[in-house]
């Protein structure tokens, strides 16, 4: 059964693609699941607005860029950079190591390859959501070796019982408690990117957590 799933009610169903060896045909498959809004986005809005004064006050008169870790962080920095009170340069990296619909991390996948200039600069480096740590820790690794002024991270939810890294956030939008949460820039398998509320997936039967 082939499913258009701009059909399907977003707070009803989860699609999953499974594509064919041979014809590489997409099937796409509904799970009943509900959405719940855990953060509205008036608040995320007002936490935007506190951290960016937190930010500008503590590089004013420095030399900033913010990378931001795609595709998660993308709302994520740009309505943060909107609000800085202070002249910055933007870019991007593509990093991952949740592919697809997975709900557990696995190998980081990242891509250098494009940075602007970071050296004596201070860097600022933007994530969606700080989980087991894994990634955050081995992109300060490798933005270490660019030679910054001082390299920092800033995230917009904390799982803080799931991280298993001394890293923490020198920023932090939420902290929440251990759910799978999709909106705002949040996927999963690449779909809910663009809801304006971070939301609760409650799935039924309900996946190991994100």
């Amino acid at each position: 059964m082939i499913i258009n799933p701009w059909h399907l009610n977003p707070t009803r169903f989860e699609i999953t693609r499974i594509s064919t060896p041979i014809t590489g045909i997409y099937i796409l498959v509904s799970r009943k699941h509900t959405l719940k809004v855990l953060i509205p986005q008036a608040r995320i809005e007002q936490r935007l607005d506190e951290l960016a004064e937190e930010i500008s006050t503590r590089y004013h008169d420095r030399p900033l860029t913010l990378l931001g870790v795609m595709t998660g962080s993308l709302l994520f920095l740009a309505d943060l950079m909107k609000r800085l009170r202070v002249p910055h340069q933007v870019g991007v990296i593509q990093a991952s190591s949740y592919p697809g619909n997975a709900t557990t991390p696995g190998e980081l996948k990242c891509n250098l390859e494009f940075l602007p200039p970071l050296r004596q600069r201070d860097v600022l480096l933007i994530d969606d959501i700080l989980d087991t740590g894994q990634t955050l820790q081995a992109l300060v690794g490798q933005l270490e070796l660019h030679q910054p002024a001082s390299l920092r991270t800033a995230v917009l939810l904390w799982k803080r019982e799931r991280t298993r890294t001394t890293l923490q956030p020198d920023f932090l939008g939420f902290p929440i408690d251990d759910h799978f949460v999709v909106g705002y820039g949040l996927d999963y398998d690449d779909n809910y990117r663009h809801l304006t509320d971070i939301h609760l997936v409650e799935f039924t039967p309900a996946p190991p957590p994100r």
